[in-house]
């Protein structure tokens, strides 16, 4: 049996109000594609078909259009549904869906019911566990205590059960959406720590034949029979470096006797660039990221004028602009003595944020603002009036 093993699709998400609809769309026709030419038996999506719990229209409508192409297509397909989906929702129609070849389980209720197939070795019982929330099973399960691990341990408990009953020869699949001891995670994942106890451990899942995990982005292996596919796309800039893309493992009469690495197509690159705005306008070395989605770090003494238009002349899809956060925050500023004139204290806050004075022209445009702000004409009639001081109303 060829399973392909995938997850995170988070259908409707942006990147930084980047629309990637099109690009999931890309990653859709892809998989499709590889299902075909691979001859894959079963697509596993391991969680996080959609990126929030109401999904937009349109990505509902991707959603459809997938797993309607993946029916028709040579592949059953699995799903379980994922910290970001809305379990309810997403498995509406999942007892209709069933005789279409296309199993989703999105309910704890289903813990320990497999979604059995078979090849020429016999059975393979492949067992979709859905996102488990600790505090909403804590009773109804009777886990003693609130933890991810406790949770899963629980329903690992029930497959194991379910298992035991079937035939030796019976090969097993799991489906799981956690935070597995071992693997790193990036800036786009949803923390689901529940009292600060979010990681599971690895020993969770043995016995298990393969265990295809969903929630971590970037792809892990953490032994051959456990490993992490990661999302199909880059959803921060953290996962610059990351590769994308599906596993294709496949069982013999034992279990895994190979997995091999699918390659996702990259619809734009991202990239991290650090320097003075001068630097990296000028920089020729960078002419290969001028394409990409930017995010970048600027380390001028002065923060530039109008620095993101024109890092955009060079950079056009620059998404982020970002400074270095100073090594320590300043000491508080002391106040002001009685007399200081606003344009002092002003002068006095640009030094305490910035650590440095304020420009000649800086200087003068804050004046011009304390002139602006506190001119009051009923005292126009009074020459030589005194300025407001520090302390009085504004």
């Amino acid at each position: 049996m060829r399973i392909l093993h995938t997850s995170d699709w988070h259908l409707g998400r942006s990147f930084h109000r980047e629309d990637l609809l099109g690009h999931q769309g890309a990653f859709i026709d892809h998989l499709l594609e590889v299902v075909e030419s691979e001859r894959v038996d079963v697509v596993v999506v391991s969680g996080d078909v959609y990126d929030r719990a109401l999904p937009h229209v349109d990505a509902v409508t991707l959603a459809d259009e997938a797993f309607s192409r993946l029916a028709a297509s040579r592949a059953r397909v699995v799903v379980s549904s994922g910290n970001h989906d809305s379990a309810r929702r997403l498995g509406f129609g999942s007892r209709l869906m069933d005789a279409a070849g296309v199993f989703v389980r999105t309910d704890a209720s289903t813990v320990g019911t497999p979604v059995v197939l078979g090849d020429r070795h016999g059975d393979v019982a492949i067992h979709a566990i859905p996102y488990l929330d600790p505090s909403a099973l804590l009773h109804p399960w009777g886990l003693g205590h609130r933890s991810h691990e406790a949770a899963l341990s629980e329903a690992m408990t029930r497959v194991r059960a379910d298992l035991a009953a079937r035939p030796p020869s019976t090969r097993s699949v799991v489906l799981a959406h956690a935070f597995v001891a071992g693997a790193t995670p990036s800036e786009s994942e949803r923390d689901i720590s529940v009292g600060g106890v979010s990681r599971v451990a690895t020993s969770v899942f043995d016995g298990i034949h393969y265990t295809a995990l969903g929630h971590l982005h970037g792809p892990h292996v953490l032994s051959d029979a456990l490993r992490y596919s990661g999302s199909p796309l880059a959803y921060s800039f953290s996962e610059a470096d990351q590769a994308k893309g599906t596993w294709l493992v496949e069982l013999d009469a034992t279990g895994v006797s190979s997995a091999t690495w699918i390659s996702a197509p990259v619809p734009r690159r991202l990239s991290r660039i650090t320097g003075t705005l001068t630097q990296l306008l000028e920089d020729a070395s960078l002419a290969d990221v001028e394409q990409h989605w930017v995010q970048a770090t600027l380390t001028d003494e002065r923060r530039p004028a109008r620095a993101m238009e024109q890092l955009r002349r060079r950079f056009p899809h620059t998404l982020v602009l970002q400074f270095p956060t100073p090594p320590a925050e300043p000491p508080e500023p002391t106040r002001p003595a009685t007399g200081t004139s606003d344009h002092t204290i002003a002068l006095d806050f640009v030094r305490h944020v910035r650590g440095s004075a304020a420009t000649d022209a800086e200087t003068a445009l804050l004046q011009e603002a304390v002139d602006a702000c506190c001119h009051d004409p009923d005292q126009d009639v009074l020459v030589g009036a005194p300025s407001r001081r520090a302390g009085e109303a504004t």
